[in-house]
């Protein structure tokens, strides 16, 4: 099985990644891991870990019409904002927060569930510097807290293990929660490199492969964080990069980057080198 390897990494851009292999628990990349980032909207996962536990308890039921409170109506991500009819359930909301990262569908779940709620599951899980800190906001100000979400690449990584071992909850949680996270269309960061479909994904796709993972983005911020598996192996990662403060806009080479990385985790759980896999 051949090593993952990390390409250079732009020094003006704070870095925290982890590659870990899932099957032994060895680390197989590592830089600054412990570092903490802004992680946008991969805090949501925490969310999806919430209203996943109150369908296993019987406390939600799938089919349960949600509200949305006005304070908390938001556009940008998302398609539930451009809907007709944005009165649903909650199992198609939480479907939306997986497949789209929607602000709105997350924001009416949150208010469903609680913020506090939502905020206790990750100190629960016993991530100290990881967590879904807010709901989405239009306009962030300064009385707000500081991000919707931030975290550890080695926290993230982490999570994504033990999701996909069945251990956040209960199995049926994790599995839930990875059924929604399936649908992530958003194949544009360390996903790039698998060449999976971006729309149809659930099933073993390229090479083999199965993705299941949840991404963030901002202006400033790009994360990507999963759990991979092929035909001669599994990883779980996390990569997050900031550049917020920098000059100019560093998603280029973040995003090259991140392409780089995930060409590396592809040959490492399919066993296909890069050449092979372009001829294929």
């Amino acid at each position: 099985m051949s090593a993952v390897v990390l390409p250079a990494l732009d020094e003006r851009v704070r870095w925290s990644l982890r590659v870990i292999d899932t099957s032994t628990g060895a680390v197989l990349a590592d830089h600054t891991s412990d570092l903490v980032c802004e992680t946008a909207s991969v805090g949501k996962v925490f969310l999806l870990i919430e209203v996943a536990s109150r369908l296993a308890d019987g406390t939600l039921r799938p089919d349960q019409l949600v509200e949305i409170p006005d304070e908390h109506r938001v556009a940008d991500s998302g398609l539930l904002y451009l809907m007709r009819t944005q009165r649903l359930p909650v199992a198609d909301l939480a479907l939306l927060v997986g497949a789209v990262s929607d602000n709105l569908a997350t924001n009416a779940l949150l208010s469903l569930c609680g913020l506090d709620r939502v905020r206790a599951v990750a100190p629960g899980l016993g991530y100290a510097h990881t967590t879904l800190l807010d709901y989405i906001r239009n306009e962030r100000l300064e009385d707000m807290p500081w991000t919707p979400s931030y975290g550890t690449g080695a926290e993230l990584c982490d999570l994504m293990r033990r999701l996909g071992a069945g251990e956040v909850v209960s199995p049926e949680v994790s599995g839930q929660v990875f059924e929604w996270l399936g649908a992530d269309t958003d194949t544009s960061m360390v996903a790039s490199a698998l060449l999976l479909d971006p729309l149809a994904h659930l099933d073993p796709d390229y090479q083999g492969m199965v993705l299941r993972h949840k991404t963030g983005t901002t202006s400033v911020t790009r994360v990507d964080t999963g759990h991979l598996t092929g035909p001669a192996g599994g990883v779980a990662y996390a990569v997050c990069a900031n550049w917020r403060g920098a000059h100019d806009d560093r998603r280029a080479p973040v995003l090259a980057a991140m392409a780089a990385i995930g060409e590396s985790l592809r040959t490492y759980v399919t066993g296909v080198p890069g050449e092979a896999a372009v001829a294929s």
